[in-house]
């Protein structure tokens, strides 16, 4: 992990693990435009999967200290971060406190805020392609791949107590080690206690092919390992059989993205539809780009902001 020097203007940073790959390196400039942050800049620091405490600590310390530095979004990280720092924040919101972890580092009137917005983001991006009242209508399930930030944010949105009369039948969590496993029930229990779920153990991919053999069809089924992204693969084998009528979402677009790929060979024999993760990427980013600069961003100017990101993406494609 390397800083940058003492900013020199209204300075944001991503931290992540190869942020010189994502496409908010070139669309940041274009969507600070539109906003009328024509001063800023963005930057990338990058730090290991899973680095030692001491290394986030020095990140956080680094922003909180320098004036021009504003703040930060945090991918990959989020739940090592916040453990490692949370008593370096004056304010934490309650889904950072709840969740255990952040995605937005910012500053208030001398205070440093973090805050998690994967819950406005993912519920954002879900809404956009699930159709209205499809738990109702068929009844099907849920399975999350992953016990991170992302994942816990995913589950509490669909299985809000207020969302009872559209909610899906059963919840399954996967993940490679226990604690957040097992940190992710305890969280999902506060939220609903009464959802009927599963969290599974599952070192090798063929447990979650196992779990998978065994969903309802119209279920949904998620992929937020990050493998396919920082790191190559899947979470499934290719022997992998997606139940019919599922809605499959990659949370990653970029990298080998495998899980998307294992899911668009069944697309038209299960009648499949696969979703990746730009819109959830333009959401989380602008939710925190919001939070950093402190502006408010109409549905109107998102607007522009997606139609200037589909392009790019489609230019670069």
């Amino acid at each position: 992990m390397k800083l940058p020097g003492k900013a020199t203007q209204p300075t944001m940073y991503f931290i992540g693990v190869t942020t010189s790959q994502s496409s908010i390196m070139k669309l940041f400039p274009l969507w600070a435009q539109e906003l009328g942050l024509k001063e800023a800049v963005l930057k990338g620091i990058d730090i290991e999967i899973h680095a030692p405490a001491s290394v986030y600590r020095e990140v956080v310390a680094f922003i909180k200290n320098d004036p021009l530095s504003l703040g930060a979004l945090v991918t990959t990280h989020k739940i090592d971060l916040y453990e490692a720092c949370r008593d370096m924040f004056e304010y934490l919101d309650p889904y950072a406190q709840l969740f255990g972890e952040l995605s937005s580092i910012s500053k208030n009137d001398g205070r440093l805020e973090g805050h998690a917005k994967d819950p406005i983001s993912s519920g954002l991006s879900m809404d956009a392609f699930i159709p209205p009242q499809f738990w109702k209508k068929y009844g099907g399930e849920v399975f999350i791949m992953g016990a991170g930030g992302s994942a816990r944010a995913i589950a509490a949105y669909l299985f809000d107590p207020k969302k009872s009369d559209n909610m899906p039948s059963r919840l399954y969590v996967s993940n490679r080690t226990t604690p957040r496993l097992i940190r992710m029930k305890e969280i999902m229990q506060e939220i609903n206690p009464k959802i009927n779920a599963e969290y599974i153990h599952s070192p090798e991919p063929s447990v979650n092919d196992q779990i998978l053999s065994r969903l309802k069809p119209y279920s949904l089924i998620v992929n937020a390992t990050g493998l396919g992204k920082d790191r190559p693969g899947s979470p499934l084998t290719d022997a992998c059989d997606f139940p019919p009528y599922s809605l499959v979402w990659e949370l990653n677009y970029r990298g080998d993205l495998k899980f998307m790929h294992q899911a668009l060979a069944q697309k038209e024999s299960k009648k499949l539809h696969v979703e990746d993760g730009w819109l959830y990427f333009i959401h989380g980013w602008t939710q925190v780009i919001a939070q950093v600069f402190h502006i408010e961003i109409s549905p109107e100017a998102f607007a522009r902001i997606e139609h200037i990101s589909h392009s790019f993406r489609k230019g670069s494609a």
